[in-house]
């Protein structure tokens, strides 16, 4: 009898032990595990908890910073227990979307998220938590210039499978925007003294979070790469000039973005605040009552601010056309201009990649559809007039396998111009490499239609072709690119060399020997393929 009772408390406990087992398998292979006891990270200011979805651990929304409206951020407040970190924070208020242009908003197929000033959050992928691997991480700094945008805002911006590929711990971040980070009120007041940065004293305070945080997500805080994309590439050179960051990131990734060639003066942003006060009937010593105005009414007067301060500078001879909120040389946080050699030597030790599109925003004109080559040439006559036969020479010299009508209307030189000017900059200090890359595929999307432009390279660093196939098509040849693509960005985020055995070798960038790694569905190095096309589009 006391056999048989064993043998069966034996088979209870092995069918307990199989039922054990088998859940766990299932919970192994499930494609999203949300539970309140898994995926419990702590960090320096209270526990969060994400989800784990095909075996990423995410975390989204996460606090890293605080501030009163026009104040440097500060470190966020504590919690007890253990913080629900399952969906995206909220989005900086901006200009509100009440319409799109339908064939340009198909492809991007945008997120506008939810606003709260109180934005300061972040998101975190990563393939394992707690275990005591340093994986390199990529922090993302979203586009849509100094006023716009968010973390959320493109479905490309998503994390999970470039920490899948590469092992790597990948963070994106929101910060305030436009009036609400870049209004200059330090004449007013200590209050006010990191006003004219507070959108950039964010991401200052995002790495700092990091650089406290990260280990226990599985990242190393010293091998961190900022990597944006056109305003997000603005964010990564404004940053590289910053000494308050200076140690808080190892390698730099500038896409579509290196506009940022001068900060506004702050003679300039001083006028703008001065003219909003103007606008708004206040008076100096009512400078706290911006506290209280709501950001539609604040939005437009700053608005109007900067208009009128734009007319001035117009008729003292002074015309300045990138006026707008973007980052000031305040004397703080960003105490040089880049081209000051104390600016150049903050980031002299940090690897620079950094390239455009071919075609940016060429596509989204609509008289850019040529549909002959007769076309074209009227379209470029316009532009160019006699040296149009000269432009043509020189587009099919750098391109060669340009045939189609669109092949030599659809072109980006502004962007490009000045990324190459980045490069040449950075290559002359000579202490840290450069990778310059030129993204020429064509979405075959829309009859083509929207090529090579702004943002299209997003879904292929990021390994996104499923998630955003209205903008690649999501075919064999996207993914392929994008698996070259994502890997090169992951290598350059581990060892600052892009290099893997997908791609043909890709030299460091000189301004001799202008080596640009064309990103298509055949890869290729080329040396100054461009020079005389770009020489003669920008010669005055």
């Amino acid at each position: 009898m006391k056999i048989k009772l064993l043998l069966f408390s034996a088979l209870l406990l092995n069918g307990s032990l199989a039922t054990m087992a088998q859940k766990k398998a299932e919970e192994a292979l499930a494609p999203l595990i949300a539970s309140t006891t898994q995926a419990i990270v702590p960090t320096e200011y209270g526990k969060v908890r994400g989800y784990i979805h095909h075996g990423i651990f995410t975390y989204k929304g996460i606090p890293y910073a605080k501030s009163d409206r026009f104040q440097a951020a500060q470190k966020p407040a504590s919690w007890e227990g253990v913080r629900s970190s399952m969906s995206y924070g909220p989005v900086c208020p901006t200009d509100p979307t009440t319409t799109v242009y339908d064939e340009i908003e198909f492809p991007f197929q945008h997120n506008w998220g939810y606003t709260n000033e109180n934005c300061q959050s972040l998101n975190v992928w990563t393939p394992k938590i707690n275990d005591g691997k340093k994986r390199p991480v990529m922090v993302w700094l979203h586009g849509g210039g100094f006023t716009a945008g968010s973390a959320v805002e493109l479905p490309s911006y998503d994390g999970e499978n470039l920490a899948q590929k590469g092992d790597v711990v990948v963070v994106t971040v929101n910060h305030r925007l436009n009036i609400l980070g870049f209004l200059d009120l330090s004449a007013y007041g200590d209050k006010y003294k990191g006003s004219a940065n507070a959108g950039l004293t964010d991401l200052a305070m995002a790495l700092q979070w990091v650089k406290q945080n990260i280990t226990q997500f599985g990242g190393d805080p010293n091998n961190v790469t900022i990597f944006g994309q056109s305003g997000g590439g603005g964010k990564v050179t404004s940053l590289m000039n910053a000494p308050s960051v200076k140690g808080l990131f190892h390698k730099a990734i500038v896409q579509s973005g290196s506009y940022i060639t001068n900060f506004t003066e702050p003679a300039v942003t001083k006028r703008i605040s001065a003219a909003l006060l103007e606008e708004l009937k206040l008076q100096p010593n009512q400078i706290d009552s911006l506290q209280k105005i709501s950001y539609e009414r604040l939005n437009a007067a700053g608005k109007k601010a900067i208009g009128k301060v734009q007319e001035a500078l117009k008729a003292e001879g002074k015309p300045n056309t990138n006026l707008g909120w973007g980052p000031v040389l305040d004397g703080n946080f960003l105490p040089y201009q880049p081209s000051d050699p104390k600016a150049i030597f903050l980031s002299k030790d940090i690897p620079l990649l950094v390239g455009t599109t071919k075609t940016e925003f060429a596509p989204f004109n609509p008289a850019n559809r040529v549909p002959t080559m007769e076309a074209a040439k009227t379209n470029l006559t316009k532009q160019y007039g006699a040296k149009t036969d000269a432009y043509l020479s020189a587009v099919k010299k750098a391109y060669p396998e340009s045939s189609k009508p669109s092949d030599f209307v659809l072109f980006d030189f502004g962007f490009c111009a000045l990324a190459i000017d980045q490069a040449n900059n950075k290559a002359q200090q000579g202490t840290a490499p450069v990778y310059m890359y030129l993204f020429t595929w064509e979405s075959p999307v829309l009859d083509g239609a929207y090529s090579s432009m702004h943002c299209m390279e997003l879904p292929f660093v990021f390994d996104n072709i499923n998630r955003c196939e209205e903008m690649t098509g999501g075919g064999r040849e996207a993914h392929v690119l994008a698996d070259k693509m994502s890997t090169a960005w992951i290598n350059f985020a581990k060892t600052g060399n892009p290099n893997h055995k997908g791609l043909p070798t890709w030299p460091k960038y000189s301004k001799g020997n202008g080596a640009t790694m064309l990103f298509d569905n055949t890869c290729a190095v080329k040396n100054n393929h461009d020079k005389e096309l770009i020489q003669l589009v920008t010669a005055k």
